[in-house]
């Protein structure tokens, strides 16, 4: 629903503003303040990837002239045509407005929730600004403003029953007409923008939990994470908003879908809020009673009334909520499916082990990069792969590319690395970490970074005496733990045995037996020995990587099993399918060269 409101605010918006037009200028037609409101959201959504952040500035003092020419502009219609009017505010004439007029007076609460929309974005100012800075604004500015307005409204259209149409372009005083055209038509882009940015940014966060297809998310700002830019979702709204700008016979129904959008987002924002209250805040029950209800009985009311508006306009946000909702549930099915999957058939360091430093293959000189989503363990992907494949590089790297929510990773702290098994397997793993502002180069600085990491952490595994994953291999983590702990905390009074032990650890996981004699000779001969392991061991990846690199990219394709009812296969084959084939390849994600990729595939059914 928060998608189809940033569909239909811009519409709304950019149309009712370029409606002043007509009003000024009665021989206008319809058709050209439509063409006017397109080209206005061209323009908009044209603008999107500049981001807001070079001119929000902009943003407070035009919305802030907005609200006190609306209020002042009510002032003067209340003093000059009829200050009575002021009596709507008692509740009595609300109650006698809907006694006498039953059914119709019910549903014209349909079109007073056009009045309040925008209050559903509250909560979504909440990511940008202080809960007080919310508050104030809408306490001191807004609603009095609003007030203001509409009262002014009501007692000009005391004297003009005529304009009810555009009761509030024609209640403008002449002498300020144009200039409170240009300020409405910039206030009514800002609302867009606001809406636009708050869609961008749920998508984001729905993408984040894997609730949406893979799309490029651009950060527009260094100083604001919020602020971002997504081209696909961008000329979706675009070519979305524009159907409904020029679809529509009168505005009347794109108010009738607006009110629909925004009455539902409150009714899903009030059952959220009684979430939070229960199990984050652990509110009495007595207080989420209270508020529950309160929100209830108004939400109710208007949701009640727009329902009679479904076949007038009301079915355009129930109809885009829905496709999306599809869309989302049909790529998280998939997404976990396919996630379950790769978790529950790790391959275990004993089978790993059991092959022995070969693997069981032929290993050919050069680096196989092999790229996975899991942080931890040995991808499925690659049993597939030395199952079928009688060959396997003499070096192979598990890469994991996480995105922080950070602006940027120190280039030092970019890729974290370890060892995989002993030393003569010659596996690592290496994570890289990236920040949402930082640029992936080409893939010639990439490799060349993930090999200066790779370099370093065997220097710096020398000296510590060696070191290893202990999440895929647990003994041989404990032990390598147990003889650090002990070369730390005795420094050079530890015995050559213990050294011993870690060094023939790494290299046949057996514990190798040590002369007693001569430690003194014994120490000198394990540095030896530990220098000369270190520089062969650089010395063999220098070569392998001289030999070519290969990037190795997994591909689950998940299926639904024969035995699947029919809108199951509908859904897995042809629906999730199709989204994976047009959302973001994993090459594009990890910026992979065509020329060096190698696709490993492998069908899962569910």
């Amino acid at each position: 629903m928060v998608i189809g409101d940033g569909i239909l605010t811009p519409a709304i918006s950019v149309l009712s503003a370029a409606g002043g037009i007509k009003v000024n200028h009665p021989d206008v037609s319809s058709k050209v303040v439509v063409v006017v409101a397109v080209v206005v959201l061209v323009v908009l959504f044209s603008m999107q990837h500049y981001g807001t952040d070079k001119v929000s500035w902009l943003f407070a003092p035009i919305v802030l002239l907005w609200f006190l020419l609306i209020g002042g502009i009510g002032i003067y219609n209340i003093w000059k045509y009829d200050a009575g009017v002021l009596r709507a505010f008692s509740p009595a004439y609300i109650y006698r407005y809907l006694k006498r007029g039953g059914r119709d007076r019910w549903t014209s609460l349909g079109g007073v929730m056009l009045c309040i929309t925008g209050t559903e974005a509250l909560y979504a100012d909440l990511g940008h600004f202080p809960v007080l800075a919310v508050q104030t604004a809408f306490t001191v500015v807004v609603f009095p403003s609003l007030l203001l307005a509409y009262s002014g409204q009501a007692a000009y259209l005391m004297k003009h029953k005529d304009h009810v149409i555009d009761a509030f372009y024609k209640s403008i005083p002449d002498s300020i007409y144009w200039p409170v055209f240009v300020v409405a038509t910039l206030a009514a882009i800002i609302a867009s923008q606001a809406t636009i940015t708050a869609t961008f940014s749920i998508i984001k966060q729905a993408l984040a939990l894997g609730c949406f297809p893979r799309v490029r998310v651009i950060h527009t700002s260094k100083n604001f994470l919020g602020q971002i830019y997504i081209p696909d979702i961008n000329w979706i709204l675009m070519i979305l908003c524009i159907a409904v700008t020029a679809g529509f016979e009168n505005q009347s129904q794109i108010g009738n879908a607006y009110g629909t959008a925004v009455v539902i987002v409150m009714l899903a924002t009030t059952a959220l809020m009684v979430l939070i209250m229960i199990l984050v805040w652990h509110c009495h029950w007595l207080l989420v009673l209270l508020f529950t209800g309160l929100s209830l009985i108004v939400e109710c009311t208007y949701f009640s009334a727009v329902l009679f508006k479904i076949n007038q306009g009301g079915w355009v946000p129930l109809v885009i909520a829905a496709a999306f909702l599809l869309i989302m549930y049909v790529w998280h099915y998939g997404t976990v499916k396919r996630y379950e999957f790769e978790m529950h058939s790790r391959v275990s360091m004993a089978w790993i082990l059991g092959l022995g430093p070969s693997l069981g293959l032929v290993r050919v000189p050069g680096i196989g990069l092999v790229y996975t989503e899991l942080a931890s363990g040995v991808p499925r992907i690659f049993s597939h792969f030395i199952t079928n494949l009688p060959a396997m590089h003499s070096v192979v790297v598990f890469v994991c590319i996480k995105d922080l929510p950070v602006y940027m990773v120190p280039e030092e702290e970019r890729f974290l690395v370890k060892r995989i098994g002993p030393k003569n397997f010659h596996m690592f793993r290496c994570v890289a970490r990236y920040g949402y502002k930082d640029l992936r180069k080409k893939d010639d600085d990439f490799e060349r970074k993930l090999f200066d990491s790779l370099f370093l952490f065997v220097r710096l595994e020398s000296m510590m005496e060696g070191c290893s994953d202990s999440d895929d291999y647990s003994i041989y983590g404990q032990q390598t733990e147990k003889s650090r702990d002990a070369f730390l905390s005795k420094n050079a009074k530890t015995t050559i045995s213990d050294v011993d032990l870690t060094i023939s650890s790494m290299d046949s996981i057996m514990p190798e037996k040590s002369p007693s004699s001569r430690p003194n000779s014994m120490t000198m001969s394990s540095g030896q020995v530990g220098n000369r392991t270190e520089t062969d061991e650089l010395e063999f990846l220098t070569s392998c990587r001289d030999a070519g690199v290969v990037h190795i990219l997994g591909n689950t394709v998940v299926r639904a099993s024969r035995e699947s009812r029919f809108y199951k296969k509908i859904t897995v084959d042809y629906v999730y399918a199709f989204l994976r084939k047009i959302c973001r390849e994993n090459s594009a994600i990890f910026n992979v060269p065509h020329e060096s990729l190698l696709n490993v595939g492998q069908i899962f059914y569910v």
